[in-house]
């Protein structure tokens, strides 16, 4: 409940004694992070500081670089990051401008603002700059890309670039929501640009709509362009808690396994949320979250903890929220159950310094463009009238954009001030079942009148087995009621939330087929080949199909030998196979299904069918897309081989200044050392420098070292080298990661003509496979043009092994011998001297002369006399 917000360590010792800390000799069972009411918190509220951006930051434009990241939960008015202006035609009286919404996907934007009036994007949509602001004079078109990862670079400002190459296919600010604004301006109509201002609406996930995960909708975590909108608080709370990601980046959030979030209790206390109270939702929430320097997950999460009334249990059972609504009594105590001898430490009253009988409020209304706007006062007449002052608090709920649901949170906040009874008692081991966050009543009887009062359990912890040799059961607890809610017929939180049952996971493709194909080239070159087919994978744990194929003499026999064939993503419904096919021939095929988290599968039937009768012609010896891998794997991994010397130092200095920097979430400790050196001689320097660092926390370790040399003569020549290390573990989403970096190089530099020689290996490890990739390279460039001879491998756990050489000529030799005879590669043609070969696949032989051809495909000969 937002009146019991977030604890800060050490308020309890300021606001009062009533909450004991642990020893050793106990086990900890739980614990609700709460404070003493979210009024006191506020009236105390130079002890509580904010640890994340205010959100009237995103209501004015933002410029510049490293600025935080951000995901809009809900809908939220910003004027956006400013990060792009063009002006092109006559007289530059057009201008393109670019804002950055968000760094996660979007829904849309249903409005924007001019000359302070709400106006909707509508009209026909224009292919280059999207729809036309309607309603105003002004010729503002605005077009809206949401964000996905594929999203292609805008084809407008890549036309209309001034000059022409500021804008390429290259920036397609892939996972970025942003807005093209294309305005003409007019000297009577629109003498400056538009002050841009936007309504964003993002997308959440929620699992209530996934019917994969128990729910019933096609909404999937793995697939954000399936989720929706959203204004429910503990929703967004959870995509915060599982974090936004764009592919395996952490973006925003905590990235915390879906095995600490109990689903039935999430579940709970969304519905709570959705209860329809009045006319809308019991509680609705939106909010800008952000990630940097200094902002942490507990910042981003309390606005909207704020929003719904809500506490936060973290403990043995996973972490979760209890949204503000009222519960059912779980269990009744009286003064026997409480044990003899041991402390009750209990108060029926607050400190003064708790009390609240005046309460305002801010929210961020839409009509105020989001900014904030006072909620009504609301006065406690009776407890102003026992009080005798005003004792009067402001909560700003940044993260309520509805009044009615923000007059809601301030009455809730003003009545649990005055359920003031707190404390730590020990009950008997009969109530060992009691959880943390739960009801009970206690009936007292004891010398000051007695009550009968509703607490709530704040914290749990069993003590030591004791002479009686039972474990006692020590809970803080603080008071509770009804009273506190608005009132309902709907019990909001039974005794035990029972969540979705076991989900039913796919074992088999459905529809799985086999049929014979042919791949015709243009040049009529035909090969055999087997196309294997399946419906699409609805189990989203599914991550890849192994089929292994092999050639058989007749139905029902198993292939002596087999082919394993490239591994099919879960994506995918088609797989095309062609590697060592023989056309006119009986084939048996068959797949194993492949899932994360790994469970037992096995092997399918096998399935048989005869190829196609095919003929390959003279020039066709590669297998459909052998090029297309072999070009694909070389553009991989030839780039990083010819980057310059200094770009890489560059690179790596900085990259060791931004994990220094990093958030004190993830790096706890660090440490780093530079030992430098450096002579210089009028303009003549010559300089070495160490930087090594090493960095821990909870869920990650770095160790990097760095070493320059470079000698330099003016701005005439110089000579540098390097030698970096870097090591690194992480743990995100519940997925470990390990990679290694090793690159030496060393560069030579005259005016405008350079050579370079550089070696890097990278690997990288995951539960799920692992990747290497080696690479050895030599560059020489010369007026504006490098050439370049390198030697690539790579290898995959889960794909093929692949070594290539990059060179205008490759040529093998012993070293030994008359060395006449190499064997050489060049323009695509292999020659060498002598051969002996076993088995042949050819299309024709010729000698040397032309005067005899042998056409193996044919079976035909050819002989002419000289």
């Amino acid at each position: 409940m937002a009146f019991l917000g977030p604890v800060i360590a050490g308020v309890g010792s300021v606001l009062s004694g009533a909450f004991s800390f642990f020893s050793g000799s106990t086990i900890l069972a739980g614990a609700l992070k709460i404070g003493l009411g979210l009024a006191a918190q506020y009236a105390i509220g130079e002890l509580f500081k904010p640890d994340v951006p205010a959100q009237v930051s995103h209501l004015e434009t933002q410029y510049g670089q490293d600025l935080p990241r951000s995901v809009v939960l809900g809908t939220r008015g910003l004027a956006g990051h400013h990060i792009y202006r063009n002006a092109y035609g006559k007289g530059g009286r057009t201008v393109q401008d670019l804002y950055v919404l968000s760094h996660f996907r979007i829904f849309g934007v249903p409005r924007v603002r001019y000359e302070g009036k709400w106006y909707s994007l509508g009209g026909a949509v224009d292919a280059e700059r999207g729809q036309r602001i309607q309603g105003i004079e002004p010729e503002i078109w605005v077009k809206v890309y949401q964000g996905d990862l594929a999203q292609a670079a805008d084809p407008g400002l890549i036309a209309r670039a001034n000059p022409a190459g500021r804008w390429t296919v290259a920036h397609r600010l892939a996972g970025v929501a942003y807005a093209v604004v294309t305005q003409q301006l007019d000297r009577e109509k629109l003498p400056n640009a538009w002050q841009a201002f936007f309504e964003v609406t993002g997308v959440a996930y929620d699992w209530r709509q996934d019917s994969s995960a128990g729910g019933s909708g096609a909404q999937r975590w793995t697939d954000p362009t399936t989720w929706g909108q959203s204004s429910n608080p503990i929703v967004l709370q959870y995509n915060l808690e599982r974090g936004f990601w764009l592919g395996d980046q952490l973006i925003v959030g905590k990235g915390i396994s879906t095995d600490r979030l109990p689903i039935g209790k999430w579940t709970l206390a969304a519905n709570i949320c959705d209860e329809v109270v009045g006319t809308g939702a019991r509680y609705k929430a939106a909010y800008i979250a952000t990630a940097g320097q200094g902002i942490t997950h507990a910042g981003n999460m309390a606005p909207l903890q704020a929003a719904c009334a809500a506490s936060w249990y973290e403990g043995p059972d996973g972490e979760y929220p209890i949204a503000g609504a009222s519960q059912a009594i779980v269990a009744t105590i009286t003064d026997d159950d409480l044990v003899d001898g041991e402390d009750k430490n209990f108060s029926r009253y607050r400190t003064r310094s708790e009390l609240v009988n005046t309460i305002a409020g801010t929210y961020a209304s839409p009509d105020a463009f989001y900014d904030g706007v006072p909620l009504a006062t609301r006065t406690d007449a009776p407890a102003f009238a026992a009080d005798r002052e005003r004792l009067a608090t402001s909560i700003p709920y940044d993260a309520v954009t509805d009044p009615k649901v923000g007059d809601r949170l301030n009455d809730i906040a003003l009545r649990a001030s005055r359920y003031q009874g707190n404390g730590e008692i020990c009950l008997r081991h009969k109530f060992l079942g009691l959880k943390v966050g739960q009801w009970f009543q206690w009936q007292s009887e004891d010398e000051a009148g007695g009550f009968t009062k509703t607490f709530q359990i704040v914290r749990r912890r069993l003590g030591p087995i004791g002479p009686n040799s039972c474990r006692l059961v020590y809970v803080t607890i603080q008071e509770v009621g009804e009273g506190i809610f608005d009132p309902t017929a709907y019990q909001t939180n039974p005794p035990d939330a029972t969540g979705p049952g076991a989900p039913d996971y796919q074992s088999e493709l459905v529809n799985f087929n086999i049929t014979a194909i042919k791949n015709t080239a243009s040049t009529g070159s035909a090969r055999a080949g087997i196309r294997a087919s399946w419906n699409p994978i609805e189990d989203q744990t599914i991550t890849e199909i192994r089929i292994e194929y092999g050639p058989v003499n007749a139905v029902g026999d198993i292939p002596a030998s087999t082919v394993p064939a490239p591994p099919a993503l879960k994506n995918q419904t088609i797989h095309d196979l062609y590697q060592g096919v023989m056309s006119n021939s009986l084939w048996a095929v068959r797949y194993i299904l492949r899932s994360q988290p790994a469970r037992a599968f096995f092997p399918s039937p096998w399935k048989y069918v005869k190829t196609l009768q095919a003929t390959l012609g003279d020039d066709d010896v590669y297998l459909p897309g052998m090029v297309e891998e072999v070009n694909r794997n070389t553009a991989n991994l030839l780039p990083p081989l010819q980057e310059d010397i200094r770009t890489l130092i560059e690179r790596a200095e900085k990259s060791a200044q931004q994990s220094l920097d990093q958030d004190a979430g993830q790096f706890l400790n660090k440490v780093s050392q530079v030992t430098q050196l450096k002579s210089a001689y009028e303009t003549v320097t010559a300089e070495y420098k160490s930087v090594v660092f090493a960095a821990t926390g909870p869920n990650s370790a770095i160790v990097q070292r760095l070493d320059t040399y470079e000698a330099r003569f003016a701005d005439m020549a110089s000579a540098t080298a390097l030698n970096l290390v870097k090591v690194q573990v992480d743990q995100q989403a519940g997925q470990i990661t390990a990679q290694g970096t090793l690159i030496s190089g060393v560069q030579a530099t005259v005016g405008g003509i350079s050579a370079q020689g550089l070696f890097r290996t990278y690997v990288t490890a995951t539960e799920a496979g692992a990747e290497a990739t080696v690479g050895l390279a030599a560059s020489a460039t010369a007026n504006g043009s490098t050439r370049s001879a390198a030697i690539l491998l790579s290898a995959r756990s889960d794909g093929k092994t692949m070594a290539g050489l990059v060179a205008d000529l490759i040529y093998f030799t012993d070293g030994a011998g008359s060395k006449l005879f190499p064997v050489a590669i060049e323009n695509g043609t292999l020659r060498a001297n002598f051969a002996n070969l076993g088995t042949v696949t050819a299309a024709i032989l010729q000698s040397p002369n032309g005067l005899h051809i042998y056409n193996v495909a044919n079976g035909t000969q050819e002989w002419w006399r000289a």
